[in-house]
């Protein structure tokens, strides 16, 4: 028994699949936070600004020193600070140096994705950029602040954001696919695997009589799966056991059928000596005998190349009608049945008269055997074929039995071998016809039989 390994299996790739799936969800997550994030923190800047801009306006003269400036401009983290109101500019704080700006962004314009974009090309920037922020202040939405600040400590608070996002979302990730993987290991891998060893031992031994998989009752795909295949394991095992009957059988019938055909042949010559008999009664039953004899040797010969292969088929054309009377009077073929013949006379057909005898006289062994008293045979010549119906007033055909009626070995009754009707079976189907159980009850069982008309249906 060989299943994969574990970094192969199908746990496994749930396991990663997962974790995969979690960790892409956490980044569409992850996408619109870090760009509100960055807004939030450009926000506190111009909430900052703002108020260093109130600071200086609380001074008589508006004007502060180059060291508070500074000051200020330090706890805003900016290099200049300017507020306007309407169209005019009211306060302004500006350091010594005055920095180049790069980028600018103008924070009532920000849409959702420009956000998203906007952030991750800020942490996109190998080295910091001097930007220049415009937006309303949180503080009061007619002020409008607008400061210039390095882009540097913004990275620095982003990535560290990031890394806390990034932690918290692999311990996610990991703690629901332990879950995920927890509850598919017990609701589908563990089942599946035992429904795949068992595949895999009944490969190796299908004939071993084993049970072959724990049939839970479970009504979802699995349980289903699982029962299906407890099924169809003892079908196929029930299957190959007939199958080995039957070679074994196969092989036995060749023997005997080869010995008894010798025997036959020497009954066949003993029998040739009683047509010389003065005596009227052994003149009357030699020609019955001799055709018996002759049929047995026939049928020896019919099982040895029906064991073999197809059966060997003589078609002749003969009357139908002639056949059935046949039947009817030889004990030997009906058993106790009353053969009530109403197949119109001059019916004829093209088929091999022996096997077609064999096919009538295994229908009325079954008959007799079950239990019936009279077999009517029936017939007529329907587009092209020839229609045949044989009913017996039998108990009928056990339900449990009619799905594999026509299989070997279906024995639908205590003493019977199981083959008679597949025999009938495969020599009509030989003779290019079929065989169907029409109907069957307490009333009796009625069997179609279908031939193809090979020269018109006259006689």
């Amino acid at each position: 028994m060989h299943l994969p390994p574990l970094t192969r299996s199908l746990s496994a790739r749930l396991l990663v699949l997962t974790v995969f799936f979690v960790m892409v969800s956490e980044f569409l997550i992850y996408a619109p936070s870090i760009g509100r994030f960055r807004l939030a923190w450009l926000e506190e800047r111009m909430a900052a600004g703002h108020l260093a801009g109130l600071a200086v306006d609380a001074t008589p003269d508006r004007r502060v020193s180059q060291d508070l400036a500074a000051m200020l401009l330090h706890l805003v983290g900016a290099h200049t600070v300017d507020l306007y109101r309407g169209r005019t500019q009211t306060h302004m704080l500006a350091d010594l140096t005055q920095p180049l700006v790069e980028a600018d962004f103008d924070l009532r314009q920000a849409g959702f994705f420009s956000l998203i974009g906007d952030a991750f090309m800020t942490l996109g920037q190998s080295e910091g950029r001097i930007i220049r922020v415009i937006g309303p202040s949180p503080k009061d939405p007619d002020i409008l602040v607008d400061v210039v600040l390095d882009e540097t400590p913004l990275r620095a608070a982003m990535f560290d954001y990031s890394e806390r996002i990034l932690g918290l979302s692999i311990v996610i990730s990991l703690i629901t696919a332990g879950l995920v993987f927890l509850s598919l290991q017990v609701l589908m891998v563990a089942p599946m695997r035992r429904i795949t060893q068992s595949m895999v031992a009944f490969r190796g031994e299908p004939e071993r009589p084993w049970i072959p998989t724990t049939v839970t009752r479970r009504k979802d795909e699995l349980g289903v799966a699982e029962r299906e295949l407890a099924i169809l394991q003892d079908d196929l095992r029930a299957a190959l056991r007939q199958k080995e009957h039957l070679a074994g059988l196969g092989t036995a019938v060749s023997k005997i059928s080869h010995d008894l055909r010798n025997i036959l042949s020497t009954v066949r010559l003993l029998s040739d000596r009683l047509a010389d008999s003065t005596d009227p009664e052994v003149k009357r039953i030699t020609p019955a005998l001799v055709a018996a004899v002759d049929r047995a040797v026939n049928l020896c010969a019919a099982t040895l190349d029906f064991s073999a292969d197809r059966p060997r088929l003589m078609p002749s054309r003969f009357d139908l009608a002639g056949l059935v009377a046949e039947l009817a009077g030889d004990p030997a073929a009906i058993g106790k049945l009353d053969l009530i013949n109403t197949v119109p006379q001059g019916l004829a057909v093209t088929a091999d008269r022996d096997q077609l005898f064999r096919v009538f006289s295994n229908l009325a062994r079954n008959a007799d055997r079950a239990g019936a008293k009279r077999m009517t045979v029936t017939a007529e010549l329907l587009e092209g074929a020839v229609s045949i119906e044989v009913a017996d007033d039998g108990p009928g055909v056990a339900a449990s039995v009619q799905p594999t009626l026509f299989q070997p070995f279906t024995r639908g009754r205590p003493g019977s071998t199981g083959l008679g009707l597949a025999i009938a079976r495969d020599l009509m189907v030989a003779h290019g016809g079929s065989i169907d159980l029409a109907m069957t009850g307490p009333a009796g069982t009625r069997f179609h039989l279908s031939l193809p008309d090979a020269a018109g249906g006259a006689g």
